[in-house]
């Protein structure tokens, strides 16, 4: 995600590369504004210029990674068709998320919880609520083609599917090999779609 060249980048766009640079390195706490402007190339005077502190600076990284994750994300569901292709498809693509540059942002909402939640706003500070947005939309065509119950609350069905998958992805078990992709479409076919189709008004 980062580029090597810097002849055509705005200072802006610069230093943002040099804070993920740092945060990949060392975390929130231990980036300092010196150090991204070295790695910019930038004096700390002309970093200021573009943003007045640490947190905004930070702040800015993150954001440009949340977007960037799950803008990859949905290009990579929108190849597959169904709803529990889909999912079985995102749990794979969670696991293997730290061997991705944008995996950054999960490594940074894990192990530096408040340094995250201070640097990136409310928009992005939860997890839930953005892996419930990410599949409220996948919910809403499911629940137009009839591949899940007509009359499924979305908000709602979209945050038990986001606590659902983050489990599937990050805690391992006894019954299941997520690496293994027939058994997990089998899986999410035989536990995670009955709940989908079930009605939620009773």
């Amino acid at each position: 995600m980062v580029a090597t060249s810097t002849g055509t980048k705005s200072v802006r766009d610069r230093l943002i590369d040099a804070a993920e640079i740092c945060m990949h390195a060392k975390g929130i706490r231990a980036t300092t504004v010196s150090e991204v402007a070295e790695v910019a190339g930038v004096s700390r005077g002309w970093l200021y210029r573009h943003f007045p502190d640490k947190v905004t600076l930070l702040g800015a990284a993150i954001v440009r990674l949340n977007e960037a994750y799950w803008s990859d994300a949905h290009a990579l569901l929108e190849q597959v068709a169904g709803l529990d292709r889909q999912m079985a498809l995102g749990i794979r693509h969670a696991r293997t998320a730290y061997d991705d540059p944008g995996a950054l942002l999960m490594k940074l909402r894990m192990e530096e919880p408040e340094e995250f939640a201070a640097c990136a706003g409310a928009g992005v500070q939860g997890l839930v609520p953005d892996l419930a947005e990410f599949w409220s939309r996948y919910l809403i065509a499911a629940r137009d083609s009839g591949e899940i119950h007509s009359e499924t609350n979305v908000a709602e069905a979209s945050e038990w599917v986001a606590r659902v998958l983050i489990s599937l992805a990050t805690v391992p078990g006894d019954t299941l090999d997520p690496e293994n992709a027939d058994a997990l479409l089998t899986y999410v076919r035989r536990y995670v779609m009955p709940g989908l189709k079930a009605d939620s008004t009773v």
